[in-house]
């Protein structure tokens, strides 16, 4: 097997359409690094770490909220939209970190939670204060309760946490979430609201953002003209662009004023839709006079299996082409048990809509960790998957600690908890808490280098994660992290074209494709080997001693575009 190329970045991160087919790595901030050993990650943290991200080969960052909040939600709680938490840093230290990854030529996407503040926001305590019927409430959705004292929340509505999505206020006024009650949702029919979101885009733009990953996108607009329909409803309602809550057409109209505002810079500022939507209704998101792209999350719902991931990528890539834009893919993120715990994972039953019953790998959580999970099976799957992925045509976007290889952390204490989700299912939804625990950094020390002081991170590291400590790591060449490494730069140089052909492997457990430049991806999903005629193997994600000639059981191989054989 050859060797890999060195790290490198992409000849297109200086272009206005860097996006198209840039690797985005996620930072949860607070559990990525500890600047001042506290506990908590940081701004500074983030900094601190600019030489490893830089030796990734990613072309851009995307760090979740990072703004003053309160914690009900990890972040997604924010209390003012233009300001650093200070737990985590200043301006001044946001300043500096953007500074310090454009040196390196990576680009900084930033998270804008756009459908609910928190119940902190200045906004929101003015509304309090200010009493029914008044102009600051209006910036919000309050309503008068039912029954005759108004006692009974205005509709059975569940919230996405679970509990009751209203929660009244000591005047007797409820106000909608449909997150937790710390996240009360915006009313955009305000013309402040949206006038204050078009200048908080234009105060990261000014600072250097590049880009903007916009949270649950298809939930801001709602039509809640009475009489409103109960939770078996709504459920009922088809989600066709008239829905009242959700995926309304009208929120199109809120991100036209959005892509004006982004095309006032040169290069234009990006922003990439979190929208759960019918497959017809991504492209609405994805064009240019909209966001100009969004999420799929097909891969990351999808089995360890051929079949399902052929029919993933051939619908994602239509609809990419129908909207113009480029496609996303993910694995892993701040929201779900990571993959290699999933592929480790037997099997779920399968739903009539075709999801898995057990997607989020809850059962497996809610015993603790203790059913069976093959470790070893679930790393060989994601990194066979990982490097499936990379070599599509599209946005690549990884979550921290993927490069590791990391499992999810099952073993939480309910007292460690912070996930609402967790507190309200009252355990039966333990939530995401076992993917946001903080990186392992070194093999020993109170927080494994998280941090650099003596604080126990905000959530408990497992002793099982010193093994996987990028210290370790880094010198060993068939670790996950050497995997990524070589793979990312080889991706830098190998990166062409919105197209892939599908080619035959004579096996439906083999998947096989070619890209323009000639450069090859094969995956066996299968236990069995699967031979090739032939071709030298520049990757394999069975690692560096993995044999020429063959591809492994359940791994990817690269196979080099003509002009670099031997690279």
């Amino acid at each position: 097997m050859t060797s890999a190329a060195p790290a490198t970045h992409s000849p297109q991160a200086d272009t206005a359409e860097w996006w198209r087919q840039a690797v985005v790595y996620q930072i949860y901030p607070r559990s990525f690094a500890d600047a001042n050993g506290d506990g908590l990650g940081d701004i500074a943290g983030v900094t601190s770490r600019v030489d490893y991200l830089d030796r990734l080969s990613i072309n851009a960052v995307w760090l979740s909220p990072f703004y003053p909040s309160e914690l009900a939600d990890g972040g997604y709680d924010v209390a003012d939209y233009r300001d650093v938490d200070p737990r985590l840093g200043t301006l001044e230290d946001f300043d500096t970190m953007v500074s310090t990854l454009h040196a390196r030529d990576i680009k900084v996407v930033v998270d804008i939670v756009p459908n609910h503040s928190s119940d902190q926001h200045a906004w929101f305590q003015a509304a309090l204060a200010a009493g029914p019927g008044s102009p600051e409430r209006e910036r919000y959705i309050f309503r008068e309760g039912k029954g005759p004292d108004g006692a009974e929340p205005p509709t059975d509505w569940i919230a996405a946490f679970g509990g009751p999505a209203w929660t009244r206020v000591p005047d007797g006024q409820w106000y909608l979430h449909h997150f937790a009650p710390e996240q009360p949702d915006f009313n955009w029919d305000h013309p402040e609201v949206r006038e204050d979101f078009l200048t908080t885009l234009r105060f990261w733009s000014d600072r250097g953002v590049d880009g903007f990953r916009i949270d649950v996108a298809h939930m801001l607009t709602k039509d809640l003209t009475e009489p409103l329909p109960s939770k078996d409803e709504l459920a009922l309602i088809p989600q066709d662009g008239n829905h009242p809550t959700l995926d309304r057409d009208d929120v199109h109209d809120i991100y036209a004023e959005w892509r004006a505002v982004f095309n006032e810079y040169d290069p234009p500022r990006t922003a990439v839709a979190e929208a759960w939507v019918d497959r017809s209704r991504v492209p609405l998101y994805a064009r240019p006079e909209s966001l100009g792209q969004s999420f799929n999350f097909d891969l990351l719902l999808a089995d360890f299996d051929a079949g399902q991931f052929r029919e993933v990528v051939t619908d994602n890539l239509e609809l990419a082409a129908r909207s113009g834009s480029s496609s996303t893919w993910v694995l892993s993120n701040h929201d779900v048990v990571r993959h290699p715990t999933r592929y480790g994972l037997p099997r779920p039953e399968r739903l009539e809509n075709g999801r898995p019953a057990e997607r989020h790998g809850q059962a497996w959580l809610r015993s603790g960790g203790t059913e069976a999970l093959d470790r070893r099976g679930g790393r060989r799957r994601g990194n066979a998957a990982t490097l499936f992925l990379l070599g599509l045509p599209g946005s690549a976007y990884l979550y921290q600690g993927e490069e590791l290889g990391l499992h999810e952390v099952a073993e939480i204490e309910p007292g460690r908890r912070q996930d609402p989700t967790f507190f309200r299912t009252e355990g039966e939804e333990i939530g995401r808490d076992g993917c946001r625990v903080p990186l392992p950094w070194r093999a020993e020390g109170a927080s494994l280098g998280f941090g650099n002081g003596h604080a126990a991170p905000h959530l408990p590291q497992p002793a099982w994660m010193a093994a996987e400590a990028v210290e370790r790591q880094e010198v060993d060449p068939a670790s996950t992290l050497s995997l990524y490494r070589r793979a990312l730069a080889l991706r830098a140089q190998w990166q062409t074209g919105e197209e892939l052909e599908w080619l035959e492997t004579g096996r439906e457990d083999v998947l096989r494709f070619r890209r323009p430049n000639g450069w090859q991806v094969v995956t066996n999903f299968s236990g069995e080997p699967y031979p090739l005629e032939g071709e030298t193997i520049a990757l394999s994600s069975a690692g560096p001693t993995a044999s020429d000639g063959v591809v492994a059981p359940e791994s990817t191989v690269w196979i080099a575009p003509p002009d670099d054989q031997g690279a």
